[in-house]
């Protein structure tokens, strides 16, 4: 049962933006967090926040969860004072058009909003077409062209991200821009937090990593400066339970139907094996993803650091990703929280995890 400060810390991270190479504010907002449970919280070169529980204890483990998130990097500013701008991460272009945006500035955050030629003043070979994310643009209101602009204090290389709340929907359901992977920072930090409780024989490490989005570059750092035996990497996966997915090529995932476990290639058996135990035994609902080959997380870095590393892949079902309205069940990253912590505290020194 998430406990009201746990879900008060969930809020926190998804009213705080971090686009991918600008996650300084909510690794803040995160070590403020552990900081009272942990016994070390550091932070690497690239700005991953690594929390652990009992650091001289035996396996290693590493708990993973991006914090970084899409968001847009203004690279010009026109004479008439649109601001156009790059992605950061995976867009569809067509998602952006007409969202309210944060402009963050060293002086603070201006408010915006992405403009595009409206359908009137199109012809008949743009309508109905998506478009370029360069016919696209951020309007911050200025009307005096970009010297107003540029004494409002934006700049080439300040990013934006979408303005998007968390919003409650029917029983445990949630939207929010960020789920992805909020949610799995979240999970990890939590993990960590209940898992302290169990006293184990494991060192736990609880990371929240940065860049992800743009290539999985704060994992496979963080995995080489720990050095775990074993690595789970926390993000979220594809719900098939929409119109037009097809469960032929993405399994059938519901929301609501528990986390799931990977299994495949990229996976450690043993380490997937343990996790299938550890739920059943508890009592936890689970779902299996099928992975033939790279998962798409930060697992496929973990993985290859050092000499290898034997890492899973707990996911959160997810409708919509990559848009603002990204939607989850609240119960199924309370049983991950959970599923994570009772096998962590199940870890021992004997424990053969050769695939």
């Amino acid at each position: 049962m998430i406990s009201d400060s746990s879900l008060n810390f969930l809020k926190t991270l998804l009213a705080t933006p971090s686009p991918s190479g600008f996650e300084r504010e909510i690794r803040g907002k995160i070590a403020d967090y552990v900081a009272p449970f942990a016994d070390t919280v550091t932070t690497d070169a690239l700005g991953n926040l690594i929390a652990c529980i009992n650091p001289s204890g035996s396996p290693r483990i590493m708990l993973q969860g991006h914090m970084d998130e899409l968001g847009v990097i203004i690279v010009h500013i026109s004479d008439d004072g649109c601001c156009y701008f790059k992605p950061i991460g995976g867009w569809d272009t067509a998602v952006l058009i007409g969202q309210r945006v944060s402009v963050h500035t060293r002086g603070g955050i201006i408010s915006g909003v992405i403009g595009r030629k409206p359908i009137h003043l199109m012809t008949a070979d743009e309508k109905g077409k998506g478009g370029d994310i360069y016919d696209l643009w951020i309007d911050i209101g200025a009307t005096g062209g970009k010297d107003e602009v540029k004494a409002a204090g934006v700049r080439v290389g300040d990013p934006a991200t979408i303005e998007y709340g968390m919003t409650p929907l029917l029983g445990d359901r949630i939207a929010a821009r960020a789920l992805d992977n909020r949610i799995g920072a979240w999970i990890v930090m939590e993990a960590l937090r209940r898992v302290k409780e169990r006293h184990p024989s494991a060192a736990v490490y609880a990371v929240a990593t940065v860049q992800e989005e743009i290539g999985l570059r704060g994992a496979g750092v963080s995995a080489y400066g720990i050095a775990p035996d074993l690595g789970i990497a926390v993000d979220v996966t594809f719900a098939s339970d929409m119109p037009g997915t097809d469960k032929r090529r993405v399994g059938d995932i519901k929301i609501g139907g528990g986390p799931t476990i990977s299994r495949g290639a990229f996976c450690n058996r043993p380490l997937a094996d343990r996790l299938e135990s550890i739920a059943e035994e508890h009592g936890l609902l689970f779902q299996y993803e099928a992975s033939p080959g790279s998962t798409g997380t930060d697992a496929d870095a973990i993985q290859n650091s050092r000499a290898g590393i034997a890492t899973g892949v707990v996911g959160i079902p997810l409708r919509y990703m990559h848009t603002p309205c990204e939607i989850i069940s609240l119960t199924d990253a309370d049983n991950a929280a959970e599923l994570l912590a009772l096998t962590c505290a199940s870890l021992s020194i004997n424990d053969d995890w050769t695939p």
